[in-house]
């Protein structure tokens, strides 16, 4: 049943990205099991073009969208920084700035300031 819709000026929707999804599901393990996200969904298929050193390339990649909270944003950097293959890894993070009350409450509650792990199967 739904609780309505509310707002967490906490809560944040980081965006990185991978090479491979392999890649991309050891990285989503690593952030979840430190209890930094509630939740990482990899999205497979994407495709960027960009500029690095001055040429322009055309690489698959996977998105990986990291559900967390806006205290856990210099520790999940520090983490794409040692683990990465990229770099210079993306770290886009955006404000949720409303959703489900229950979805945003369970967020909440699986990550922590301290980041210790939570405990939940919903993402």
């Amino acid at each position: 049943m739904s609780a309505g819709v509310t707002a967490d000026p906490r809560a944040r929707v980081v965006f990185t990205t991978a090479p491979s999804e392999a890649q991309g599901a050891l990285i989503a393990r690593a952030i979840v099991e430190r209890g930094l996200a509630a939740c990482v969904t990899i999205l497979s298929g994407a495709r960027a073009i960009y500029v690095w050193n001055g040429e322009a390339h055309d690489d698959a990649e996977v998105v990986l969208m990291v559900k967390t909270h806006v205290a856990q944003l210099d520790a999940i950097d520090a983490l794409l920084g040692e683990i990465h293959p990229y770099e210079v890894p993306e770290l886009i993070a955006l404000p949720i700035t409303e959703g489900s009350a229950s979805y945003l409450g369970w967020l909440a509650g699986a990550v922590s300031p301290s980041g210790s792990a939570g405990a939940s199967s919903e993402g």
